[in-house]
């Protein structure tokens, strides 16, 4: 089955932290090369913030979150982490999981979502 869950939001004040869990499948591990984290504010698009490869040689993050989230990911548990520091109430959002797939390029396996919100 192919299969994201993501898990770890919540609500948090400034300043705090939060770990985002999204684990794969492994269907989805195996026909897949890139995992990317998401995050979507109502009324707004879909803003990238992460990826890295599973084999996690290649790592990107969005200049708004640069220094204070980092990217990771634990092949043997196919799972990947998004760790949030120095969190602000801008960075609320409902935060998605997605996996890019090896034969199209595109992501197109995406999880349910998991809010995080960040209180001043």
């Amino acid at each position: 089955q192919v299969q994201l869950v993501e898990s770890g939001g919540g609500a948090v004040q400034a300043g705090g932290s939060l770990r985002l869990s999204c684990a794969a499948s492994a269907r989805t591990f195996f026909s897949t090369n890139l995992m990317g984290w998401f995050r979507q504010v109502p009324g707004k698009e879909r803003e990238f913030v992460a990826g890295i490869t599973w084999q996690g040689s290649i790592t990107n993050v969005a200049d708004s979150v640069k220094g204070r989230f980092t990217i990771s990911r634990d092949g043997a548990k196919m799972t990947v982490y998004l760790q949030m520091n120095s969190l602000k109430p801008e960075d609320t959002a409902l935060y998605y999981c997605a996996a890019k797939s090896t034969a199209t390029q595109s992501y197109n396996i995406w999880g349910q979502g998991t809010q995080v919100t960040v209180s001043s």
